[in-house]
């Protein structure tokens, strides 16, 4: 039988609160507000407000976020969708060209993150915004050390950087990167999170960060206008759900696409996944088949529920993914054609839990790495590129049109028992790698019953769909047997470095006696922290 993979990294454990994020600062600063007396949500907007300062090519103010949010007294989990739509006035024609841009003002949405932290606060919180963003501001005017992940970034995205004059004056020494450990000050974004402390959502939306989008837009040929910003861009909506190996698996609803989680999930409840073994060459072959049939579905039948009807019950049921599952030949692969490439976006993820059970798993993005590349005049945030991820296919569900919001590739996760008391929480980033990478983590703890830290150290693999084939990229720690009965069964390697697979999944469970057991990811900055 197949050994589970050795811990890099001991199991966490604490009897209070819990966070465990991709970068120790963040990590810190969700521990330091649930020290002071802050819960889950109070802790979250803090992680949030941080990440965007020292992960700034990945997330902040100018993008979007979505949460689960566990409500202990309660054993009730809200899904919230913080994500905003296409200027009203843009459309395919206004565009004038076949494909969304990826860069530029053209792919930015209305960011949705901010109302998020306001929304959380007002429902949930118990600390005022000026004490969540106390971190932040300090890192930003005191300096921010580059971590690796940033610094790579800041080579591999160097001509996207070099392109937008405000972004390379900011991260960037005179269009060289910065060296890892190098310390880098923002005092432009210290003073928008001042300015929200005293304004809230209304300083963002209809404020002067409002205005200096406005005028952003208006100089790069944009299709911004004020009535854009008008309205709320956090809806609080129910989660979707399915049972799981005698849990219940929930997920953040469309435009997320967490329902390709439990799709997956949903398709691998057919299968003895336990007797098929961990790391295995039958085991993988199962769920990257039903990731294929999964993500074949995403393209034909999912877009904004405001202007469409997402067949979200018809899709999870068990007459549905039997009949999917029927077609998994364990022999040989599948090749249903995705309809849109695979999406590499860059995100960052975390999770939280407090003394009292409350807890978030919260995910939030700018889309690709640096975003659309533009910072508004005055402000230290970048704007999203995430309507980039628009089809302009007539008929298509993910088309775009004005004032519609685009599909995500955000996604969080929650189980309980079937009494519905919380037992994990987690998440990952990585685009059309999260519902690939959270579905191993969750046959991880359920099927195979690692612990959580055990769960985040298989050998990691993702399917990729890129330029009409797809190929498995896997770690080569699941061993050169198991590598090669996966190319007598038609998969298509290709073989990375043992942890080379990126994503920074984090996972927290809680016990039946309370005791909390935190596990991140070797493959990022981060860590898990309790509370003492």
């Amino acid at each position: 039988m197949k050994q589970k993979p050795l811990r890099h990294r001991g199991v966490v454990t604490g009897t209070k609160g819990m966070c465990a994020a991709a970068h120790t600062l963040i990590t810190a600063s969700g521990v330091k507000i649930l020290e002071a007396g802050g819960n889950a949500a109070d802790a979250a907007i803090a992680m949030a407000l941080t990440s965007g300062v020292v992960l700034p090519d990945m997330c902040g103010l100018g993008g979007d976020a979505f949460v689960l949010y566990y409500k202990a007294d309660e054993k009730k989990i809200y899904a919230l969708n913080g994500s905003g739509p296409a200027p009203a006035l843009l459309s395919r024609e206004a565009l004038g060209t076949d494909r969304m841009p990826s860069d530029g003002i053209h792919p930015v949405t209305v960011p949705g993150a901010v109302d998020v932290y306001f929304t959380m606060l007002e429902k949930w919180g118990a600390m005022p915004f000026s004490k969540l963003a106390e971190d932040a501001v300090k890192l930003c005017e005191e300096g921010t050390p580059m971590s690796a992940k940033v610094v790579r970034h800041m080579h591999t995205h160097r001509e996207r950087m070099l392109k937008f004059a405000k972004l390379k004056e900011l991260y960037t020494k005179n269009g060289e990167a910065y060296g890892f450990a190098e310390v880098v000050k923002n005092p432009l974004l210290a003073e928008d999170l001042r300015y929200l402390s005293e304004t809230g959502r209304e300083g963002f939306y209809h404020g002067k960060m409002r205005d200096a989008i406005l005028k952003c837009s208006a100089e790069e040929g944009g299709f911004f206008t004020a009535e854009d910003f008008d309205g709320s861009f956090c809806e609080i909506t129910e989660p979707l759900s399915i049972s799981y190996r005698g849990m219940r698996v929930y997920q953040t609803p469309p435009v997320s696409q967490g329902i390709i989680h439990l799709e997956e999930l949903g398709i691998l409840s057919h299968f003895d996944m336990a007797s098929l073994g961990f790391d295995t060459a039958e085991s993988i072959h199962v769920m990257t088949e039903a990731k294929k049939l999964a993500f074949h579905e995403r393209q034909k039948y999912f877009g904004d529920p405001r202007f469409m009807k997402n067949p979200v019950e018809e899709i999870l049921s068990d007459t549905h993914t039997a009949a999917l599952a029927a077609l998994i030949d364990p022999d040989h692969v599948l090749d249903p054609a995705d309809c849109l490439d695979h999406q590499d976006t860059h995100t960052t993820s975390f999770a939280v839990v407090d003394k009292d059970g409350n807890a978030a798993s919260f995910i939030h993005s700018i889309a690709d790495v640096w975003g659309s590349g533009l910072i508004p005049e005055g402000c230290g945030f970048l704007l999203n590129d995430r309507g980039a991820g628009f089809s302009l296919a007539e008929g298509h569900p993910n088309v775009l049109q004005g004032g519609k919001r685009t599909m995500h590739t955000l996604n969080a996760w929650m189980i309980t028992d079937q009494e519905g008391n919380l037992r994990y929480v987690g998440n990952t980033p990585g685009g059309d790698n999260q519902p690939q990478w959270n579905m191993q983590t969750v046959v991880n703890l359920l099927d195979h019953h690692m612990d959580v830290q055990e769960a985040l150290e298989y050998a990691k693999w993702t399917d990729l769909h890129q330029g009409g084939k797809h190929i498995l990229r896997i770690e080569k720690q699941i061993g050169e047997e198991e590598l090669k009965k996966l190319e007598e069964k038609g998969h298509v390697l290709e073989r990375i470095e043992p942890f080379s697979c990126s994503g920074a999944s984090e996972v927290i469970q809680i016990r039946e006696d309370g005791v909390r057991l935190g596990g991140s990811d070797p493959r990022a900055d981060g860590c898990a922290l309790a509370q003492i």
